[in-house]
């Protein structure tokens, strides 16, 4: 309780010191507090008090904001000023006074939403400078203040307040289009994010291919060394590209396949069909995890007669991928890899609600279905 109290002792010290100030001005003439009407004192008195505390509650962030502090205390005082003409002056539609509260509702307007006065003030200053000049017109000198009385009751005088909501609309329009934009810069960053994990992520499985040759001192080490610079210069330099040909997606996972035929000295059915147009269009490395993965959790697991199973074709409007292998359920893995999380990831980012992954398991055999549509 304590800590709350301290933490908010500013509203505790407005409350205190505003009932004081209330009876202070009711003393003067400068306020009038309601007789027997005690809740509505009280009422008054925390909301003014809680007004009072606001700028010793914030004073550590007010200080650190000092321009804006002094530019809504100008237009504070601007406003008051404003009040005090008019009721001093007793002239209806004052000039004086209309023109210091058009300068107190630009200034506000100003500290609120600065990037848009900034943008649009040559709009602003056209819409409202022969408003306003119109307005001098037939207060100064479209004669004395019963013919301005008079030409008031007749004009529509809505259109000085026409442009409000029109000015309203551009606003809330700025505010999608940023909000757009954000989204969009979002997702470029999560994207450039997932490719950079999605490299090392390739690399690591293919090195230690490598490693396993090497250690052996196979002849078939420069072979793989030759391929593995191919799908490095691949994957560093298309991989970074929007879109690549589906003829190049193919060759580099032959490429993959081979680099995994030489590894291994166990014999593994390998079998990948294609029946797509090669030039058709499609984000780079999207089936290589699949694949990654077919070999991870399935054929390492197996001491013979491991298979991957490889379909690619399309239909008129989409895309598909179908991936089976077989694996030894003892040595099912229970944790989840980085490589298909990322690639759910990147597919909702380049195909959103255009595209379908199915994953699932029948009996020993792993299957997965990635549908890409073609009008993405």
């Amino acid at each position: 309780m304590f800590q709350f109290i301290k933490k908010y002792k500013a509203f505790l010290i407005g409350l205190l010191l505003i009932v004081p100030i209330f009876y202070m001005l009711d003393y003067i003439g400068f306020l009038l507090l309601p007789e027997n009407q005690t809740l509505e004192i009280v009422l008054y008195a925390i909301f003014w008090g809680i007004i009072l505390a606001l700028p010793f509650h914030y004073y550590t962030y007010l200080k650190e904001k000092k321009k804006t502090v002094f530019r809504v205390l100008g237009l504070v005082a601007l406003f008051f000023i404003a009040l005090v003409i008019d009721s001093s002056m007793k002239v209806p539609d004052n000039p004086i006074t209309f023109s210091l509260l058009i300068g107190f509702w630009i200034g506000l307007a100003y500290v609120l939403i600065p990037t848009f006065i900034k943008k649009y003030w040559t709009l602003i200053a056209f819409i409202y400078t022969p408003l306003f000049l119109y307005f001098l017109y037939l207060r100064l000198f479209s004669g004395d203040l019963e013919t301005y009385l008079k030409i008031k009751e007749e004009l529509p005088f809505f259109i000085f307040f026409l442009p409000i909501p029109v000015l309203f609309l551009v606003w809330v329009f700025e505010q999608w289009k940023w909000v757009q934009n954000l989204k969009a810069e979002k997702s470029k960053t999560e994207l450039s994010l997932l490719r950079s994990q999605i490299n090392p992520h390739f690399f690591f499985n293919t090195l230690n291919n490598l490693y396993a040759l090497t250690i052996k001192n196979s002849k078939q080490a420069p072979d793989v060394i030759l391929k593995l610079s191919d799908m490095m210069r691949y994957t560093i330099y298309e991989g970074e590209k929007e879109t690549v040909k589906l003829g190049d997606e193919i060759e580099y996972l032959k490429n993959y396949m081979e680099l995994h035929k030489i590894r291994y000295k166990k014999s593994v059915d390998l079998s990948f069909k294609h029946d797509v147009n090669p030039n058709l269009q499609i984000a780079p490395l999207l089936f290589i995890i699949l694949l990654e993965n077919a070999f991870k959790h399935g054929v390492e697991t197996l001491s013979e007669n491991a298979f991957i199973h490889i379909h690619l074709y399309e239909d008129a409007d989409s895309i598909y991928f179908n991936i089976e292998n077989n694996f030894d359920s003892k040595e099912m893995s229970q944790t989840k890899g980085i490589g298909l999380a990322n690639l759910k990831r990147r597919l909702s980012l380049l195909y959103p609600k255009k595209y379908e992954l199915n994953n699932y398991i029948e009996g020993t055999i792993y299957k997965s279905t990635l549908k890409i549509s073609k009008h993405a």
